[in-house]
């Protein structure tokens, strides 16, 4: 089933999102190589693609998990928890009804 991750940033999180963006992409390549990511990116704190220093307010993750357990598993052991960047967070079931 999917499961969408959800998450809030605590302020001022981007020093900590760039210490531990290269192993928390790694996991999420994982998901990608096996077939069981649908999307995922982070909430640019301000209308720009790239937004700087202003950095991002959060994230969404949406992927394949066996159980809401698991899940909830997978986002808990992510570097991006373990440095302290993640807030607020919500795992729910997804249903994806179009692309």
């Amino acid at each position: 089933m999917l499961y969408a991750m959800i998450w809030e940033d605590v302020t001022d999180s981007l020093a900590l999102r760039t210490s531990a963006r290269p192993a928390h992409l790694r996991r999420v390549r994982q998901l990608l190589d096996e077939g069981r990511l649908v999307l995922g990116g982070p909430f640019p704190a301000v209308e720009a693609a790239d937004p700087g220093a202003a950095g991002y307010t959060g994230s969404l993750i949406v992927a394949e998990f066996p159980s809401l357990v698991d899940a909830e598993q997978w986002i808990n052991d992510d570097p991006y928890m373990a440095v302290g960047v993640i807030k607020n967070l919500t795992v729910k079931p997804f249903k994806q009804v179009v692309p």
